[in-house]
C-alpha cells in the first residue's frame, strides 16, 4: 500500500511540475511574441499582467526583484502605483498627479518627477507585491534560463521512462535465468 501510495505522490508531483513548466513556457512565448512583434512591453491578458522591479526608485517601498501583480483599471488617483510603458521599457512609479488624460509619476527614491504621461501608455496599478520572485522570473525568461526549464522538462519525462525500461529489463533477465535454471534442473 505504502509503494502505491508513494508512486501516486511521484507521479502528481512529476504532473505538476510538466504543468508549471508547460504553463510558463507557453506565457513566455505569448510575452515574447507580444514583445517583438507588437511593442507590448507587457500583455494583460484578462486584465492581469506581472512586472518585476528593475531599480530602487521605488524604495522603500518596493525592491529590486519584486514581483509586482498589476491590474488593470479606468482610472488613477494620486498615491497609486503604476506601471507604464515608456518606449519598450516598463516603469513602476507612484502617481503624483492627474490632470485628465495626463498622469506625473515619480520613484518614491527619485528627487524628481517624470514627464508627464498619456493615461494611454499606463498598463495598471500594483495590486499586489511578492518580494524577491521576480529575480527567478528575470533569470528563467533569460535563453539559458528556458534551455533549463526545457531540460528539467525532459528529465521529468524521460527518467520514469528509463526507470520502467530498466525494471523491464531486469525482470525478463531475472525470467530468462529463471527459465535456464528450470531447464538445467530438468533434463
Amino acid at each position: 500500500m505504502k509503494r502505491n501510495t508513494k508512486k501516486i505522490i511521484v507521479s502528481a508531483v512529476r504532473l505538476l511540475l510538466l504543468a508549471v513548466i508547460s504553463l510558463f513556457l507557453g506565457v513566455r512565448l505569448y510575452h515574447w511574441n507580444a514583445e517583438t512583434f507588437v511593442g507590448n512591453a507587457m500583455p494583460m491578458p484578462f486584465g492581469w499582467g506581472l512586472s518585476v522591479v528593475l531599480s530602487g526608485s521605488m524604495e522603500p517601498a518596493l525592491h529590486v526583484n519584486d514581483l509586482v501583480i498589476v491590474r488593470q483599471q479606468d482610472s488613477y488617483a494620486v498615491g497609486d502605483i503604476i506601471v507604464f510603458q515608456e518606449g519598450r521599457r516598463l516603469v513602476i512609479h507612484r502617481v503624483i498627479s492627474v490632470n485628465g488624460e495626463q498622469l506625473t509619476t515619480q520613484g518614491d527614491a527619485n528627487q524628481v518627477s517624470d514627464a508627464p504621461i498619456m493615461l494611454s501608455a499606463v498598463k495598471g496599478k500594483s495590486a499586489a507585491v511578492i518580494p524577491y520572485i521576480g529575480g527567478i522570473l528575470r533569470f528563467l525568461k533569460t535563453p539559458f534560463g528556458c534551455i533549463l526549464m526545457l531540460i528539467g522538462a525532459v528529465i521529468l519525462f524521460e527518467v520514469p521512462y528509463y526507470r520502467r525500461r530498466r525494471k523491464a529489463r531486469a525482470d525478463r533477465e531475472a525470467l530468462l535465468r529463471e527459465i535456464e535454471t528450470l531447464r538445467s534442473d530438468n533434463p
